[in-house]
């Protein structure tokens, strides 16, 4: 009977130490990544093993730091993928809730995800459709919230991201469909790239469908109708803005995809004005 227990409790141990020691390498991963480029993903070598037998593919990604990232670029993507990314902690929970209504009134499931969860998801995790991956992802997601921060987040984000086929972040993007620079990108550019996001196998930013040009101009839209920090344009927070925020953050409403209005007047994805019927100024 002892021998059972002490059997029992040796591989109790064992597992113990193994998942802490999982834990542990995981956390120093994404620390690492807060100040190393991400130069490869798991994606990108799913890609290169789905097109191995495709001559004329070949994988394009450079890595830029934000500052060499036009503005224009992080406002396109937040304006299509995650209106909210300034305000949640990772997971937008009315846009997942609203998801899962939908599903169950018989329309498409469409993705819920956050540009944290699927920054998450790109740079540490392989591509499926499981509980257990979707557990890693938010394990992720919860991790770089808290040790990258907002603006690692979207710099990671914009370096890669699928943006077509065998392009990884915008940089690549830029150089591929419009011959220069992510720096020198004009809002336009961005927006089109944004709204290939989606489906970027499919779609072309350099040589837009009509829906494309169309979903560009409704990025276009939004991004008037969002307010947007000072690092975003590559200028310093101002201090009184630092120490404020915590009371603004209270005091305010939040604008979401689901289309609900804030109490500050910010229109929601929908376009509607809030009660007070004033629509916030776009960030210049």
């Amino acid at each position: 009977m002892k021998k059972k227990r002490s059997l029992t409790g040796r591989i109790s141990r064992f597992f113990l130490k193994l998942f802490l020691s999982l834990v542990a390498l995981s956390v120093l991963w994404v620390v690492i990544l807060k100040w190393v480029p991400v130069w490869y993903t798991p994606l990108m070598a799913v890609r290169s093993f789905e097109y191995s037998g495709d001559k004329s593919f070949h994988t394009r990604k450079d890595w830029v730091s934000y500052k060499k990232i036009s503005p224009e670029a992080a406002r396109a993507v937040i304006a299509s993928e995650d209106n909210l990314f300034f305000e949640h902690a990772g997971f937008d929970w009315e846009a997942v809730k609203k998801a899962v209504d939908d599903h169950k009134r018989g329309k498409r499931l469409r993705g819920a995800s956050t540009i944290s969860q699927q920054t998450a998801k790109n740079v540490f995790l392989f591509p499926g459709r499981n509980w257990f991956r979707k557990g890693m992802e938010a394990y992720f997601t919860v991790l770089i919230e808290k040790i990258w921060g907002k603006h690692r987040i979207l710099e990671v984000y914009l370096n890669v991201a699928e943006m077509g086929k065998g392009i990884y972040g915008v940089e690549a993007a830029s150089m591929t469909f419009y011959g220069h620079h992510a720096s020198k990108l004009s809002r336009r550019e961005a927006c089109l790239i944004a709204a290939c996001l989606p489906n970027p196998i499919k779609r072309n930013a350099g040589s837009p469908s009509s829906y494309v040009s169309g979903r560009a101009s409704r990025i276009e839209g939004m991004e008037a109708k969002l307010l947007y920090p000072s690092w975003v344009y590559h200028k310093p927070e101002p201090a009184h803005s630092k120490a404020s925020k915590s009371v603004k953050a209270s005091k305010s409403g939040k604008t979401s995809k689901t289309g609900r209005t804030s109490k500050t007047g910010r229109t929601s994805k929908t376009g509607k004005a809030s009660k007070t019927g004033k629509a916030s100024k776009a960030a210049k």
